[in-house]
């Protein structure tokens, strides 16, 4: 059926492989040291016109994962190492302090842009190639569930090319020859706006009905395959909002936000909630006087797919070196035996400033009353309480010298093979971004204080609750917020004495702020406020008070980011549209990577700060080729 010039061998016992190993051979498309020239013998060339049998669609798709498994790694280095967050110790190795310092050689092994267009071009063969016409003999499309699946995952690689490199080399068809490769690499490159305008009408040609229907592989060597897809809806949100962070198109901001919401009211089916839920938050007990004993705990994230699960998407990895795709990232991460219990990357100073300077709100036993924790606690206690439930430091002795060695736990990676990449909190928050950005902040702040639903969103943000039901925001806007259907049959903001109990007496208060997993019962922070918050009729009035209104909550969702993501690799990327939303971008960009030592030590930090002004040392390069 298939003349191949070499078999592919490459991870053939890895977790995404499992299915290959007993499928046997398909059409795998890597590339070699010039990204786009395809003469490995690694390559294989196809000579069949389709891709015609089911199994092809397997076959295909558990490739495309396969390749996958070489960006999961650099996804969170290079997203979390760039920022303010983390920084390194002396044990990190060249590659991730060239990374940190803002000085990426060619020779990096985590700046290797062929490993980004041996997904693409996989994709593109898959896309070229699949007869999406095809049925079974039970009437059903035999590809477009797998054909949907690729189209969102080439998107979503294009896209973190692109915000890494600025400026890339694109192309859409399958590339099978030298001839080919050189044609595409002389094209002039494409920019952010290029490819999120492009994907974003690419993505839209798909029926509605994929954006939830997924293929059905069921588990792959104990992984759930439904954890291993990029939602159509997500993806979308995401184009969407890098394209709003270039255009500052109102317009744009409103189809992210719309995007997200598309998920979150589609996840479960119809009539179903994909609530924020109060089971996954770290705080004081109420009336807690015993200030070392938080309750509750975010991380790890479960890796199990379920109606309300917080994790949406992860990359698969291996449990062992030897399979060939094994993430270093617990290593850089958390102290094992493995890497001698020294780790690489450590929260920096900025990291405990953001959360020590949040205030928590703990409620008495009856939730009427409110007092905010001590500060000056030890272990990170104070402030925000998800930084001590990700980071814990410890010690432990030598086992051959018996010396004192100090550790560290990161529990995003304390034993995870797997990459995370989409979460709900994400989408939720991302959505708060977008809203805000097109000129909600009443709404994005709703997200972040006390959660959705539709009867909060109407006194909270459309009205305010007195007996005159004051319209806080124009018709058209009150029209707009509409669309945001949190019905109050499936969504309830929990009140304080829910909260302080634990006891839900009503199981669809299921919404909270995602301020309070962290930082108790936000609603009740008398400084946890919108800014002027009061209804203005006059129309310019009102513009230049949603304008003040905006600048701040931008803030405190950034802040929200370092609280929630902080070690996921989302940070730079964050800070990046942040910047990109302010006057001087790059001035904005230095200031905030630039307080990563703390904000006392920003002389330190000099070096890197005078690169970040100019916009285009923001992203990589390589020999020329691909970026600025």
């Amino acid at each position: 059926m298939k003349n191949f010039k070499n078999i592919y061998r490459k991870g053939a016992s890895s977790v995404c492989c499992g299915v290959v190993v007993v499928l046997m051979a398909f059409p795998v498309l890597t590339s070699c040291e010039d990204f786009f020239t395809q003469e490995s013998s690694d390559v294989l060339y196809a000579d069949q016109e389709h891709l015609n049998l089911a199994e092809d669609s397997i076959y295909s798709v558990i490739g495309v994962m396969t390749k996958l498994q070489s960006l999961s790694d650099r996804t969170i280095l290079l997203g979390e190492l760039r920022a303010d967050l983390v920084g390194l110790t002396d044990v990190a190795n060249k590659n991730l302090r060239e990374i940190a310092e803002f000085n990426v050689s060619d020779d990096n092994v985590y700046n290797n842009p062929s490993d980004y267009y041996a997904v693409i071009n996989n994709c593109n063969y898959f896309i070229a190639k699949a007869d999406t016409a095809l049925r079974n003999n039970r009437g059903e499309y035999i590809f477009m569930k797998e054909y949907a699946a690729i189209k969102a995952i080439r998107a979503w690689t294009y896209l973190q090319l692109v915000i890494n490199y600025g400026k890339v080399p694109f192309y859409t068809e399958p590339m099978l020859s030298k001839e080919e490769a050189e044609a595409a690499e002389s094209k002039p490159r494409a920019d952010i706006q290029t490819i999120c305008n492009y994907f974003i009408n690419d993505l839209a040609s798909l029926p509605e009905r994929y954006n939830t229907e997924l293929p059905g592989y069921r588990t792959i060597r104990g992984v759930e395959s439904k954890l291993l897809y990029f939602p159509l809806s997500i993806v979308r949100g995401d184009l969407y909002l890098w394209l709003a962070s270039v255009t500052q198109d109102t317009n744009d901001y409103k189809k992210a936000a719309e995007n997200y919401y598309k998920y979150i009211s589609e996840r479960n089916g119809v009539n179903s909630a994909y609530p924020t839920t109060m089971t996954d938050r770290c705080y004081w007990r109420a009336g807690s006087s015993n200030w070392m004993s938080p309750s509750g705990s975010i991380f790890p994230i479960g890796e199990y797919d379920d109606p309300e699960g917080e994790l949406i998407t992860m990359i698969a990895g291996d449990s062992i070196r030897a399979e060939g795709h094994y993430s270093e990232l617990r290593n850089f991460f958390t102290s094992r035996e493995e890497n001698d219990y020294k780790v690489s990357i450590t929260p920096s100073l900025r990291m405990t400033e953001i959360s020590e300077a949040q205030n928590n709100s703990v409620l008495s036993t009856n939730g009427g009353s409110m007092i905010y924790a001590p500060k000056g606690l030890t272990e990170h206690m104070s402030g925000d309480l998800r930084l001590q439930d990700a980071w814990r430091e410890d010690w432990t002795r030598d086992p051959a010298s018996g010396d004192r060695i100090e550790t560290q736990y990161i529990y995003k990676y304390s034993s995870q093979r797997n990459v995370h990449i989409y979460r709900r909190t994400m989408v939720y928050l991302r959505m708060a971004e977008a809203l805000n950005a097109a000129g909600y902040p009443r709404m994005a702040f709703q997200i972040l204080t006390e959660g959705l639903s539709n009867e909060a969103i109407n006194e909270k943000v459309i009205h305010y609750t007195d007996s005159a039901k004051t319209l806080a925001v124009s018709l058209a806007d009150s029209a707009y917020l509409a669309k945001y259907d949190f019905s109050d049959v499936r969504y309830g903001v929990i009140d304080a004495m829910e909260y302080a109990s634990g006891n839900l007496s009503d199981p669809t208060h299921n919404q909270m702020g995602i301020h309070a997993r962290g930082s108790g019962y936000t609603p009740m922070d008398t400084l946890y406020v919108l800014p002027h918050d009061t209804v203005e009729v006059d129309a310019t009035k009102r513009a230049q008070l949603i304008k003040e209104q905006q600048a701040y909550v931008d803030s405190l969702i950034l802040n929200e980011s370092a609280l929630e993501f902080a070690f996921e690799g989302m940070r730079y990327y964050d800070i990046m549209r942040y910047a990109m939303r302010q006057p001087n971008p790059g001035q904005t960009m230095a200031e905030i990577i630039g307080a990563r030592l703390g904000a006392k030590n920003r002389s330190s930090m000099a070096s890197i700060v005078g690169k970040l002004t100019e916009q285009r040392n923001w992203y990589l390069n390589w020999k020329g080729k691909i970026g600025y």
